[in-house]
C-alpha cells in the first residue's frame, strides 16, 4: 500500500472550451492561423462541437452550439507559448489577425508592470503580445525559448 500511495497521479490538460457566437466564423479564424481541425460533429440543430489544435500543441480548443452556456468572448488570458514572438506576430498579422505590439513585464516594484517592447534581456516568460478572436476571446502570446526545469 505504501508504494501505491507514492505513485504519481498523471493528468494532462487536453481541451479548453471557449465560447463563440458563430461556429463557422470561428472555424475559419482558427484554421486561418494554421490550427488543425480535429473534429466537427453535429447532432441536430441544437448541438455541434468543433475541436481544433494549435501547431505543436498537445492541448486543443472546443467550441460549438450547445457546448457551453458561457457568453461568447468571455474567455480571457489564454496563453499560447511561442519560440519566436516576433516571427509569430508577423505570421499572424499576415493571416489578417490584429496582434498587439510586443510588450514585456517588469516586476521591480513587486507588482507587474507592462512596458512597451520585448524584454531587453530576452528572458523567457517575459515578452508578450495579445490578440482576440472574432468574439473577443483574448489570447496571450508568450515567448519561451527554454522552459524551466520540469516543464
Amino acid at each position: 500500500m505504501a508504494n501505491a500511495e507514492k505513485q504519481e497521479i498523471r493528468m494532462a490538460l487536453e481541451v479548453v472550451v471557449i465560447p463563440v457566437a458563430d461556429v463557422d466564423r470561428s472555424v475559419r479564424f482558427y484554421q486561418g492561423m494554421g490550427w488543425r481541425l480535429d473534429a466537427d460533429y453535429e447532432a441536430g440543430p441544437e448541438y455541434r462541437i468543433v475541436q481544433l489544435t494549435p501547431p505543436g500543441s498537445k492541448c486543443s480548443i472546443q467550441f460549438g452550439r450547445g457546448v457551453t452556456s458561457v457568453a461568447p468572448g468571455s474567455a480571457q488570458g489564454m496563453y499560447l507559448v511561442v519560440y519566436d514572438i516576433d516571427r509569430t506576430r508577423v505570421q499572424l498579422m499576415r493571416a489578417g489577425i490584429d496582434v498587439s505590439a510586443i510588450f514585456h513585464c517588469v516586476y521591480d516594484s513587486g507588482a507587474q508592470e507592462q512596458v512597451d517592447g520585448p524584454d531587453e534581456n530576452n528572458l523567457n516568460y517575459h515578452s508578450f503580445a495579445t490578440f482576440s478572436d472574432p468574439d473577443g476571446n483574448v489570447w496571450l502570446l508568450q515567448q519561451v525559448q527554454e522552459h524551466l526545469a520540469g516543464r
